[in-house]
């Protein structure tokens, strides 16, 4: 699709439109998470504070594919929601052996999970047995 698709389609990736308004703002790229998702943040505006959401930081991830929140590992979710202000890698102890690495969810794509019985998988499954009765208003 090319530049059609960074111009039209919101879902499948950052469109030029976001592009532009993090170069036009001033912003700053800060990490890159292992999925290829890229953070951003511009810094809270000068001056006395009112409160004003204006003058806050603000805080962005520009996804490498598809726009899923759900792709955003934990660590930077607490960054890009306040949790705390240096990036998450200064945060993070070190690994433990038994740890997987982290997975989006896949609800909703080939890789969901599709249990025995399902449509995508014939649609058939065992038969109900043992005590299992059927209600039925008549009786």
């Amino acid at each position: 699709m090319g530049i059609f698709g960074k111009i039209f389609t919101w879902w499948d990736g950052a469109t030029l439109g976001t592009h532009w308004w993090a170069i036009r703002t001033g912003g700053e790229h800060v990490g890159t998470d292992a999925e290829g998702n890229k953070y951003y943040r511009k810094a809270a505006k000068d001056g006395p504070s009112t409160g004003s959401y204006t003058q806050m930081e603000k805080r962005w991830v520009i996804y490498n594919g598809a726009n899923d929140s759900s792709r955003v590992p934990s660590e930077w979710h607490g960054w890009l929601h306040g949790a705390f202000d240096d990036v998450p890698e200064s945060h993070l102890p070190p690994a433990k052996i038994w740890e997987v690495d982290y997975t989006p969810n896949a609800t909703g794509t080939a890789q969901a999970y599709r249990p025995q019985g399902a449509l995508e998988r014939g649609g058939k499954r065992a038969a109900a047995d043992g005590d299992y009765e059927a209600w039925s208003p008549e009786g």
